[in-house]
Formats: C-alpha cells, structure tokens, sequence
C-alpha cells in the first residue's frame, strides 16, 4: 500500500513540476504512468471490433502525444491526468472510426484533436 501511495504522489509531483517547466519531470512522468494508460487503453480496445487496426500501443503514444503537447494544463494531480487521457483516448478512437469511414486517405491525416478539447478538472 505504502508503495502505492508512493507512485501516486510520485506521479503528482511530475506533473505539477512539468506544468511549471520542468523538462526533466516529463521523462520522469512516463515510466510511471505507462502501465495505467495501458491498462485504460486495453479497456477501451475490448470494446472495438476484433480487425480494429488501431493497435492499443498505438493509442497509448497517441493519448500521450496529444497530452505533452498541451502547454495551458494545470494539472491537479493523478486523477485528473488519467481523467484527461480517458477523454483523450475516446476521441482517438473516434476521430479514428470518423476518419476510416471518410476513406483511406483520412485516416492517417491529423484530427485537430487537441484544439477541440476543453481541460478542466474532473
């Protein structure tokens, strides 16, 4: 438990530090919150059709892509960091499904994800 509590707070203070500059903070961040995302992007990818081309990999670096690339956040703290990847990933998958079903060519084009997504807090 102690361990846990621990990685949580570990998680915290990387955010916070990387939301107010800290380059470092970020390659800290990964490592420990890698397995979570995995495990929300495992969740989502059961949902999807089994010839999904989308691999759950895939939308793990999208999800974290899309989420380093934002510079306003204030991150809280843990929860609220996976309560945005949470988002993020259903908006992955579904400007994904939108951009396959526009045809081939669209579905590697950028969505504009991130300009569209209103962070706040949980």
């Amino acid at each position: 438990m102690n361990d846990l509590h621990s990685s949580k707070d570990e998680v915290t203070r990387n955010l916070r530090a990387w939301s107010a500059g800290d380059k470092d903070a970020l390659d800290n961040l990964l490592p420990t919150v890698y397995s979570e995302l995995h495990r929300q992007a495992s969740g989502f990818m059961r949902h999807e059709r089994a010839d999904h081309t989308l691999q759950t990999t895939a939308l793990i670096h999208e999800t974290f892509l899309k989420l380093i690339n934002q510079h306003d956040v204030d991150w809280q703290n843990r929860a609220h960091f996976f309560a945005i990847a949470s988002k993020v990933m259903r908006r992955v998958l579904l400007d994904y499904a939108r951009a396959m079903n526009r045809g081939p060519s669209s579905a590697s084009s950028s969505s504009g994800l991130i300009s569209r997504t209103r962070w706040s807090r949980p």
